[in-house]
């Protein structure tokens, strides 16, 4: 793997304590004799938004289903907060490009059902408590009782990223979440969660995790960017700081030389290095 690309710019923001939010150690994935992961290491710290970015069948999905703990990795191993990861569980929820809502149930009960299944140690009324501020901080109260096929996608996915965040996990992990999403929904949605993750404080979400193929996504939201080679044995290739600073102001943002700067290294690696393997 090559060395950290770091643009000059000042110091980042994010604190390294002893222990990362979320620890992948020497972890490789092989389905037969199909490598789909090899000698994949990261360290992510509490506080950070990590992208991770490639090409179709680099491994970027394989490896967030391995964090999530719907999957289980062949070797190494993965840790949130010093504890190994052996299945899914309260402490990370996940969102889909798909939605994947329950299109038999209401807004409302798409969320107080996930609560039940992932939360157990609330009762009825957190439950309903948490679902009420889920949807009010996505704006979806007025439509709490409607059926998933009654909304936009813009809404499908709100209720999507009220669900997770109504968890209350300490990870939340996106999977090309505004994938499907026309450009100014996207950006809405993008700016929405960051203001969600942002209120959260002490106690809610520390870290979001995220597979994306938007290069100007990944930039805009993260802290650190993770480039992926190509699969088959897919590994880092590289690991990218987003010197910005927070809050970030999008008209301001796509003029700065930072932004131009990392924009044109990820082009280039994706474009140009990484598709001579592709």
């Amino acid at each position: 793997m090559s060395e950290p690309h770091t643009l000059p710019q000042k110091a980042s923001a994010i604190a390294s304590p002893l222990t990362p939010a979320l620890a992948i150690q020497g972890v490789h994935r092989r389905y037969g004799h199909f490598v789909a992961l090899e000698d994949v290491n990261l360290d992510i710290w509490p506080g950070e938004f990590v992208s991770i970015i490639g090409h179709s069948g680099c491994g970027k999905s394989t490896l967030l289903n391995l964090i999530a703990g719907l999957d289980h990795p062949t070797e190494g191993q993965l840790q949130i907060l010093g504890r190994t990861i052996t299945g899914p569980g309260p402490d990370r929820s996940m969102v889909f490009q798909n939605y994947s809502l329950l299109p038999w149930l209401s807004v409302r009960q798409n969320v107080t059902e996930a609560l039940r299944a992932a939360r157990p140690d609330m009762n009825g009324t957190e439950r309903e408590q948490s679902a009420d501020h889920a949807l009010k901080t996505v704006g979806l109260w007025p439509h709490q009782h409607k059926r998933p096929s009654a909304l936009s996608g813009g809404q499908r996915q709100r209720v999507a990223i009220a669900r997770a965040f109504a968890v209350h996990p300490r990870v939340l992990l996106l999977d090309e979440p505004f994938g499907a999403l026309d450009a100014i929904t996207k950006g809405k949605l993008q700016d929405e969660l960051l203001g969600l993750w942002s209120a959260e404080g002490e106690g809610g979400i520390s870290n979001v995790v995220m597979v994306t193929h938007d290069i100007d996504e990944a930039i805009y939201l993260s802290d650190r960017i993770v480039v992926m080679s190509n699969g088959p044995r897919a590994h880092i290739h590289e690991v990218l700081t987003v010197d910005l600073p927070r809050p970030r102001d999008r008209a301001a943002l796509v003029k700065s030389d930072t932004y131009l700067d990392l924009k044109a290294h990820m082009l280039h690696l994706l474009g140009t290095v990484l598709a001579t393997h592709h």
